[in-house]
């Protein structure tokens, strides 16, 4: 669904990424992790092409994302090249991004009304689903400064979803929560994995959720993927002296993996 080859990316003289290689299969769930600052939210930021890579190339569901490939040749890609390939990707950002001028339903209804090109009636529909998914059906004439950063998180997860995209990549979606409203988000998050339909990148901090979600976990540090592994492998005997001293400082639960 998704491959890096060979990506770079630099900050003038500061290399953030290093020459990564990475892969996410159809339907695959990736859990991210690692000390800040080892690249996490970059690697995602250029799939949203919200970050030019520096080198390497990008693909999603088998198109290039950043370039494009004439006469054999790779140039880079136009707007509207990478507005279509992009089209296959959700993103729920750390902080919730919502419209505040508009109800929860305006704001599940805009992108793909205007983006996708759906009739307002079919928007509404499919945000009417994805709200009662999230269990927010109830607060559709509401407005974000009514909701609780929770229930407002739990929107920005239905508002991606409305997009039915192919991959959803979530960037610490509950660092910005009260501790008690940590759970509500993670559960839902939890509901659409078990799903099984979409690929998702999941950067956390929360190592319990990565190891009950995740077919997989990366492990980051200084820009490289330092380990990686199903999580019952990478939680239960890492390999790398990195990944454990990491992994020293979280207390998982004691439940069997």
């Amino acid at each position: 669904m998704v491959r890096y080859q060979k990506i770079g990316k630099s900050f003038g003289d500061v290399e953030i990424l290093k020459d990564m290689d990475f892969n996410i299969y159809p339907s695959e769930k990736v859990a991210i992790i690692g000390p800040s600052g080892s690249g996490k939210t970059t690697l995602i930021r250029m799939l949203m092409t919200l970050e030019r890579p520096s080198a390497g190339t990008i693909e999603v569901d088998g198109e290039l994302l950043w370039h494009k490939k004439i006469n054999g040749k790779l140039v880079s890609a136009d707007e509207k090249h990478l507005h279509r390939v992009r089209g296959k990707i959700g993103m729920v950002f750390q902080q919730y991004n919502l419209f505040p001028h508009m109800t929860v339903l305006r704001n599940c209804i805009e992108a793909p009304i205007h983006v996708l090109g759906i009739t307002k009636e079919e928007a509404i529909e499919r945000a009417k689903t994805m709200l009662d998914k999230v269990g927010l059906i109830h607060k559709l004439d509401a407005y974000p400064s009514q909701l609780s950063g929770g229930q407002q998180q739990r929107v920005a997860i239905a508002r991606a979803l409305v997009m039915r995209p192919k991959i959803m990549l979530f960037d610490e979606v509950t660092s910005a929560l009260d501790p008690e409203m940590v759970g509500e988000v993670l559960a839902v998050i939890k509901e659409i994995a078990a799903e099984g339909e979409m690929a998702m990148i999941l950067v956390t901090h929360e190592m319990d959720f990565a190891r009950d979600v995740a077919d997989r976990v990366l492990f980051m540090d200084g820009g490289k993927i330092v380990e990686e592994g199903a999580p019952s492998e990478l939680f239960g005997n890492p390999q790398n002296p990195r990944t454990k001293a990491f992994l020293s400082r979280f207390h998982l639960s004691g439940r069997h993996l």
